[in-house]
């Protein structure tokens, strides 16, 4: 077993940190010809959404030739697409270039958006084209307007489902769900809503960054742990979320479904917190981070149920394979609670943000806080060339649209079962029997290595295993004997004796590998106490004998 103290040294790093340690060991061990490399530690899927990616591709050549239509220099120029006309030209184009992939989708795509959201043709396919040249800044820069409408509509479909609230979210398109969480605690923090020494709640387990960024002398946040434990099917028990009663408590955020525990909110769960804001604290400031929802059946995220009170994320990147690609959205009500907060802060820092704001406009007090995070996401002065990437946002469109058009979900359930198949493997792998919850997304799992080490090994054994190994031993000798990488639960704020294990970047045939090398692990645990059990009895029976 890996020594305790050179493990204690790794105890201040992020499972993300912690990674590439496991990985050098990983390799070392396959390099070896003693197991395959298997780094179920990254949350990437090894599934790509192809329908979108051939419209896009193809998309781009027709943008091609529309610039050269406009200007066309033997030195390699062309000029920028022109709008009158483009939607008739893109029509005939696409008729001359059935037989090329992506030609059908695009076909369909044109007609199903005008349709749907009352486009004049060439004012749409004018922001395609010129977007996906990439040859003007972001317009708006918080988001482009056909863009901002289609992905509206695809997130009330992903984020809530049959309960779609009234009115409607304002968008800014950001590069992933990363850049969001940033873009929000910077804003937060500048616009007053969260001080310096302020307190908020965690949802735990939850993603390492939102427990890491608090403690940034930038923030400086404490923070009050709202606990899901896996004794209650990682749902918040009713003490726990009587926490948030505290007026103390500025702001909650939560993942949702959960990252690693891989649990959406129950119904049951939202409808408490939901009474719980609406009667005693409608003050309560909530951001959701809901990246994994479209993997469960009629999710239903806290935007949809307090959508005055909540800040919605969003990264397209893991249903439709695309982490690379860094396409995320922040969503904030028209009618919401941080404009409000903003309204009513003390003059003299309302004053201080009229400073901050006023190079933007000449009424900065009515600026509201989503282009507040715009400015705020390019230090307020290089505002006007905000905005993500026009390419990105024209992908951000076809995937929104692809998704809509599919009418029976193919693309949905496809995905859903390729995860819990391999849930399903693991779980035999580990000796168990899934037992199925609707609220379990199986994009990550959580293993608590103690609740089912105490089933397996016996407490006498996980109690000797706590008082002499150290909890991150368990990921150093997956990684060192079996060549396996997982990420250490702890520091989730998981369990200690835990690990996360991503269900979406390896292939099927792997995952009971992966739970048949966690049981190996652990009949070396038990071997290793049963050993230190037979050396006490030897040593007392040696000193019970009388000396000659």
């Amino acid at each position: 077993m890996t020594e305790f103290l050179h493990l204690k040294t790794f105890e201040s790093l992020s499972p993300f940190e912690i990674k590439d340690e496991l990985i050098k060991l990983a390799k070392s061990t396959s390099k070896r010809g003693q197991s395959a490399f298997l780094n179920a530690g990254r949350g990437n899927p090894n599934w790509i959404a192809t329908t979108a990616r051939e419209g896009f591709f193809l998309l781009g050549q027709f943008g091609v030739s529309e610039s050269r239509r406009t200007m066309s220099h033997p030195a390699g120029l062309g000029g920028m697409p022109q709008a009158a006309g483009i939607a008739d030209r893109f029509t005939t184009w696409l008729a001359d270039h059935a037989e090329m992939p992506g030609a059908d989708f695009l076909s369909a795509m044109v007609p199903f958006a005008v349709k749907t959201f009352t486009f004049e043709p060439d004012a749409f396919v004018h922001e395609l084209v010129d977007s996906i040249i990439g040859d003007n800044y972001p317009v708006p820069d918080r988001m482009l307007v056909h863009n901002e409408q289609i992905v509206h509509e695809y997130l009330m479909w992903a984020m809530c489902g049959k309960k779609k609230p009234a009115g409607k979210f304002d968008l800014y398109a950001v590069e992933g769900g990363t850049a969001a969480m940033c873009y929000l605690f910077k804003s937060l923090k500048a616009n007053r809503l969260l001080h310096a020494g302020d307190t908020i709640a965690l949802g735990t387990p939850i993603f390492t960054p939102y427990l890491e960024m608090t403690h940034l002398e930038d923030y400086d946040l404490k923070v009050v742990h709202i606990k899901a434990p896996q004794e209650n099917k990682f749902q918040f028990t009713d003490d726990e979320i009587d926490k948030l009663l505290d007026p103390k408590i500025k702001a909650f955020f939560v993942v949702n479904p959960g990252n690693p525990t891989g649990m959406a909110l129950s119904k049951e769960t939202t409808a408490k917190i939901t009474k719980l804001v609406k009667t005693k604290r409608p003050d309560l400031m909530i951001l959701t981070d809901d990246v994994y929802g479209t993997f469960v059946d009629d999710f239903q995220s806290l935007m949809g149920e307090l959508p005055q009170n909540t800040i919605g994320v969003y990264s397209y990147s893991k249903y439709f394979g695309c982490t690379g690609w860094r396409l995320g959205v922040i969503a904030l009500h028209e009618d919401n609670l941080f404009d409000k907060k903003i309204a009513e802060l003390p003059a003299a820092e309302i004053a201080a943000l009229d400073r901050r704001y006023g190079p933007l406009t000449l009424e900065p007090r009515q600026l509201k806080f989503i282009d507040r995070i715009v400015a705020d996401s390019r230090d307020v002065a290089l505002n006007h060339t905000a905005g993500l990437s026009l390419p990105q946002q024209v992908m951000m469109s076809l995937f929104s649209l692809a998704e809509l058009m599919d009418h029976k979900k193919t693309y949905q359930a496809a995905c859903r079962e390729i995860v819990h198949r391999r849930a399903r493997s693991m779980i035999e792998g580990l000796g168990l029997t899934l037992t199925p919850n609707v609220n379990f997304d199986a994009y990550y799992g959580l293993i608590d290595f103690e609740f089912w080490a105490r089933k397996n090994i016996g407490d006498e054994a996980v109690e000797y295993l706590k008082q002499n190994v150290h909890p991150l031993d368990l990921a150093f000798r997956l990684a060192e004997v079996h060549g396996i990488v997982l990420l250490n639960g702890g520091g989730f704020e998981a369990p200690n004796w835990s690990l996360r294990v991503s269900l979406a970047n390896l292939p099927d045939d792997v995952y009971d590998d992966i739970g048949r090398g966690v049981r190996a692990v652990a009949r070396g645990y038990r071997d290793a106490y049963e050993a230190q059990k037979r050396a006490a009895e030897d040593t007392k029976v040696v000193e019970t004998v009388p000396a000659e």
